[in-house]
């Protein structure tokens, strides 16, 4: 890649928003308005985007990144990540347990660091064990401490005990922290406490564990775990807050107890059923359904020995979670980017388009699925996009991801905020 940049912006630490930064396009993806442009200028100034036009040479160019002869979209979005945990998924279903708040943050810091130079400059990091260590690496990345991905977070789960977002496996008569039940509940005057707990530890969402897990001992994915009650709680809470809830769902009733109870986006989603795409689409929910990482579980998780019953529910969920995400894509619900990055190593979520385009969407899809879809769930207008006055996030690749999705799994450059990256 032929690269002329100032030696400014490849100092670490906090983005030079005072900095102006040309790049030049060979092929542009605008996710919005489904077009491809040839040979673009893409004018950065204090970390946004300020235009974008046909590249014309200028003699006062002061800084330009020569992408001319890759493809560049928006920064990726995913909507389902675990960075905050860091360690990712292992045979040990205690893992949490076993490493300190410092180590946990600085693992964190290590996966934020890889997921952004894969090209996902935003994520939405869905809970972790130990609560609020994501608020910790969200602040550290905000501040420039630390190179990762822009963060919006959940600060833990709101779980029954035992359930779906607790701690599970350990041996008997080991204790489990408080920091690791700062979600737990049992009705819904206590899910709403949590929920405002969370809230004012800084978490930018509320996560709720609707149903059992896939990766928990002792919890069944299609079981209802938190009532409608303590969903609703919860929800209220969030909305009066001026934020919302997401909802981990696998079975068919929790996924439309959740849409019910006010959930903006359902993950996982595994047996969806025809109600549940009715409702969604209904409510305008957004479906956020992980369909690459079964594979994942079932190689390496058989090869490394993971608890039999993980590899059993993976099983069970994995070919009927991708029938319902193609027929959710067919009868039109609005369906998002997330991975459950930690599931598999973090940097290798782009394999999940693939299977998107596989199941169903076109490439332009599952590529405004992690750009202007992903931004709208968020509530955000300034990720996503190239429009004048979203963030300065951009990402650039060899091929052509409209011909060869899987050009995605292989970015060459990323800047975010305006700053290089790679």
């Amino acid at each position: 890649m032929r690269i002329l940049i100032v030696a400014a912006a490849l100092v670490a630490g906090a983005p030079a928003f005072a900095q102006t930064l040309d790049v030049r396009a060979g092929r542009l993806i605008d996710p919005v308005a489904g077009t491809v442009l040839a040979d673009q200028r893409i004018r950065i100034a204090g970390g946004r985007i300020v235009s974008v036009a046909p590249w014309r040479p200028a003699a006062n160019d002061r800084a330009a990144v020569d992408w001319s002869g890759f493809t560049v979209l928006p920064g990726l979005i995913d909507l389902h990540t675990h960075i905050g945990d860091g360690f990712g998924q292992s045979s040990d279903p205690a893992e949490p347990l076993k490493h300190g708040e410092a180590e946990t943050i600085l693992k964190g810091a290590e996966a934020a660091r890889i997921m952004l130079r894969a090209g996902f400059t935003t994520v939405r990091d869905v809970g972790v064990y130990r609560g609020l260590t994501d608020v910790a690496l969200r602040d550290a990345i905000n501040r420039g401490w630390v190179e990762g991905p822009r963060m919006f977070v959940a600060g833990g789960y709101i779980t029954i005990p035992g359930g779906g977002g607790a701690v599970t496996g350990s041996a008997p008569g080991v204790p489990i922290p408080p920091a690791f039940r700062v979600g737990e509940v049992r009705n819904a005057g206590e899910a709403r406490v949590r929920a405002r707990a969370l809230l004012d530890g800084g978490a930018d969402f509320i996560k709720l564990i609707a149903t059992g897990a896939v990766l928990a001992i002792g919890s069944e994915p299609g079981a209802l775990e938190l009532s409608p009650a303590e969903m609703k709680a919860a929800c209220d809470e969030a909305r009066l807050r001026g934020s919302y809830c997401i909802a981990h769902a696998h079975g068919a009733e929790g996924i439309k107890a959740a849409i019910r109870a006010g959930a903006r986006t359902i993950e996982h989603a595994s047996y969806l059923d025809a109600g549940g795409i009715a409702l969604a689409k209904a409510k305008g929910v957004w479906l956020d359904m992980d369909v690459y990482n079964g594979d994942w579980i079932e190689e390496v998780g058989t090869k490394e020995g993971w608890p039999a019953e993980y590899l059993r529910k993976n099983r069970e969920t994995t070919d009927i979670q991708r029938r319902g995400f193609a027929a959710a894509v067919k009868a039109g619900v609005k369906l998002t980017f997330g991975t459950d990055a930690a599931v598999y190593p973090y940097g290798l979520g782009a394999r999940q388009f693939a299977y998107m385009v596989r199941y169903g969407m076109t490439p332009m899809q599952a590529i405004r699925s992690a750009t202007s879809e992903a931004a709208q769930a968020l509530g955000k207008a300034d990720v996503g996009s190239i429009a004048p006055g979203a963030w300065g996030d951009l990402v650039a690749v060899r091929g052509d991801p409209l011909k060869d999705i899987t050009a995605l799994e292989h970015v060459d450059g990323v800047i975010k905020e305006g700053k290089l990256i790679r």
